[in-house]
């Protein structure tokens, strides 16, 4: 499968249980790939300033 519509096209071909099952993993999947993202920007400091907000809004009862 080299493209969207072919993957489109074969879940629509899948039984309910079939349909279930792959749910189930694509959530996993997905949010593993999340968690990558998140972990990699964190890393890179891109979640820096985010944080610093927070910090300070917590601090003075935001």
């Amino acid at each position: 499968m080299s493209s969207v519509h072919e993957i489109e096209a074969a879940v629509e071909k899948l039984s309910r249980s079939e349909l279930a099952a792959f749910r189930d993993w694509f959530d996993g999947f997905d949010a593993e790939a999340w968690d990558k993202q998140i972990e990699a920007d964190v890393a890179a400091g891109r979640l820096d300033d985010l944080a610093d907000e927070a910090i300070r809004d917590l601090r003075e009862g935001r």
